[in-house]
């Protein structure tokens, strides 16, 4: 294993010519879309799908992200206050070999929710920071210190598993609010203008939509080694290792916290033309040890780079879960653009006949009815029941127990829809999702829960997808808000949100309105 990476080491360090200088952009989706026009022009010949984005000086996309990084403003006669409220960092510093910026990033809200009446909040002190050493380094971290109390189908949610979705750890001991740390922390080495490596706690996503269903950013973050090489000017490959857990899993004495597991990612993107892309993607999750306390680590193999062949994987009795499919987009229209994912989950899929699928269609554009920076997305989602879970739950394709793809799970469909519209400071976004899906009963499972083991409690006969309890989610959400600061996206926000989750058994109804002081990238999820 340490001579392969050796190898490794050696191939980077004179893979060519240093490249320019890189700013890591944390990846959600609000900021990401204001970037559709260069991203997804035919003009450009960019690899679009893996994010967050290492935008380089010489990007195509550099001329519209500094401008959104800006405010035309004249801050000669300007207090430092005033510099620091609307225009600037905390703390800046350029230099001809570094550079450094650090930025306090408050994120409070306060709000009503109205069918079952409370009031929720949300109280958030976080830091950024950023920068780079040379044309060579770079380095980020952000963290957050919360504490807050969320609508009541939420709170339902963090009860049930422990965890503020796609954040952490509730850590609250009387149970009247939610009390969590979040924190992202990476190092970046760009030995060329064709290789990046990062090193670090993050997220990755895979994909030209609002959701994935190969993978998203949804659970939290996990540490992770990510290289990635550009091949020629039209293909890109991506390698991803991960370090990941599971609290659900069975348990033995000779650990004491949760079980671990290791993630094995590969993705190849190939830029056929300016307009069409086609993408591969493999996956393999593999337990740390077994359930009897049996460690067998990391194994040299998780390495290869071959793709689709279970043989070259680690070679041991570990009951490792392999994933692969594929990603595609065509730049339909200059300002419009198709894309669509497959997935097809290779573990035994008993409750499902052994098939276990997923697959995503939809569009995206900018200027929509030629309306300068109105930005769309309309998408369709599926899942097969038992998708994503196994047999052996340790090596589910999930993080601490929440999705690694869709946050549905499986057994589900979902249209989604939004738009994005900015003029001047404001910027204004609505969305819509509705959903089908079939919950498990309480002693029986139908396949949406990928926690739960594929081959217990089945149902005596399997159907199709939204087999189960059949259920409907409506979800509406609506923002408005006024930036003060781009440099760190500070914000005054007025946000609401309908929501109805209803079956034969219940019917859950969410009204609520909220009103904050926000400063942060990261993106919170409500809509599930």
């Amino acid at each position: 294993m340490r001579k392969v990476f050796t190898s490794i080491i050696i191939f980077i360090l004179f893979a060519g010519a240093v490249r320019a200088q890189v700013q890591y952009q944390p990846y959600s989706y609000q900021f990401y879309q204001k970037l559709n026009t260069p991203v997804y022009s035919p003009s450009t010949n960019l690899h679009t799908s893996i994010k967050p984005y290492l935008i380089t000086d010489s990007s195509a996309i550099r001329p519209l992200y500094d401008t959104l990084l800006e405010l035309n403003v004249d801050n000669s006669k300007k207090s430092w206050l005033n510099h620091l409220l609307f225009t600037g960092h905390l703390l800046d510093v350029k230099e001809k070999d570094y550079t450094f910026h650090l930025d306090y990033l408050p994120d409070l809200l306060v709000g009503r929710e109205f069918n079952q009446p409370q009031t929720v909040y949300l109280n958030t002190r976080g830091y950024q920071l950023y920068g780079t050493i040379s044309n060579n380094f770079f380095f980020y971290s952000s963290g957050y210190e919360n504490q807050g109390k969320f609508a009541n189908y939420e709170m339902d949610y963090i009860k049930k598993t422990g965890m503020v979705p796609g954040e952490a750890y509730d850590r609250s001991v009387f149970g009247l609010g939610t009390d969590w740390s979040y924190v992202t922390a990476l190092i970046g080495y760009s030995p060329s203008k064709s290789v990046s490596i990062v090193l670090g706690e993050d997220k990755t996503f895979i994909g030209d939509g609002y959701r994935s269903v190969l993978l998203s950013d949804y659970a939290s973050n996990y540490p992770l080694l990510r290289l990635t090489i550009d091949l020629g000017k039209n293909v890109q490959y991506m390698a991803m290792w991960a370090y990941m857990e599971d609290q659900n899993a069975t348990q033995f004495n000779s650990f004491t916290n949760n079980r671990r597991k290791w993630g094995a990612f590969h993705y190849i993107d190939w830029n056929i033309t300016n307009r069409a892309s086609l993408g591969f993607f493999n996956a393999i999750i593999s337990e740390e040890a077994n359930d009897q306390g049996q460690s067998h680590g990391f194994d040299a193999n998780y390495i290869n780079p071959v793709f689709f062949v279970s043989s070259l994987g680690p070679a041991k009795p570990a009951p490792d879960h392999t994933l692969f499919g594929f990603n595609a987009k065509y730049k339909v229209l200059d300002k419009t653009t198709v894309y669509g994912q497959y997935l097809f989950d290779q573990a035994p899929a008993v409750g499902n006949n052994g098939s276990a699928s997923s697959w995503q269609l939809g569009f995206r554009g900018s200027d929509l009815f030629k309306v300068n920076k109105l930005n769309y997305l309309f998408e369709y989602n599926t899942s097969k029941p038992y998708t994503y879970s196994s047999q052996y739950p340790i090596v589910n394709y999930a993080e601490l127990g929440e999705p690694l793809a869709d946050p549905l799970g499986a057994n589900f469909k979902e249209f989604v829809g939004i738009l994005n519209y900015s003029i001047g400071k404001f910027d204004l976004q609505g969305q819509i999702n509705y959903a089908k899906y079939g919950l498990n009963t309480a002693t029986i499972n139908y396949g949406k829960d990928i926690t739960v083991a594929s081959n217990v409690n089945l149902p005596p006969t399997t159907g199709s997808t939204g087999q189960g309890l059949a259920t409907s989610l409506k979800y509406a959400e609506g923002t408005v808000s006024y930036l003060l600061n781009p440099k760190y996206n500070l914000r005054i926000e007025v946000g609401g949100l309908l929501r109805q989750e209803k079956n034969s058994v219940s019917d859950t109804k969410t009204a609520m309105l909220t009103l904050g002081l926000r400063s942060t990238f990261r993106d919170l999820y409500h809509d599930f």
